[in-house]
């Protein structure tokens, strides 16, 4: 199954695409770019987030809520990222020593499905 992802890496850049080989458990996956068709290997060391969408155009009016409540997706978390943006959402677990872990967005209505949270990118994650 091909899933519908956005990274988001360190340095700002942000690439659209579809990968079905991506497991959190390996060094590397593939993605077939939107842009041009193109399939590249992507280490996930260099990532921010991979960011499981709904569909790639989203809704430019869209205003996330963080209030509402989501009973069964894990501990309320707050994501403080190095480049100063925040998520909200709800995990199952942060483990220090893993590289990641899935957030899941408060909002059902929201575009993003789940991200994939790179430790290394983040400053701080706050527990609710």
């Amino acid at each position: 199954m091909q899933n519908r992802i956005v990274l988001h890496f360190q340095n700002g850049e942000v690439v659209k695409g579809s990968t079905g080989d991506f497991s959190p458990e390996k060094p590397w996956f593939h993605l077939t770019k939107k842009s041009s068709g193109e399939t590249i290997k992507i280490d996930p060391s260099r990532l921010k987030g991979i960011f499981f969408v709904k569909c790639f155009d989203g809704n430019p009016t869209y205003k996330e809520r963080i209030d509402v409540e989501r009973p069964g997706l894990g501990r309320r978390v707050m994501v403080c990222f190095k480049d100063g943006e925040n998520l909200f959402g709800y995990t199952t677990g942060v483990s220090p020593g893993r590289k990641g872990f899935f957030l899941f967005f408060s909002d059902p209505e929201n575009n993003n499905e789940k991200v994939f949270v790179l430790t290394a990118a983040t400053d701080d994650v706050l527990l609710g």
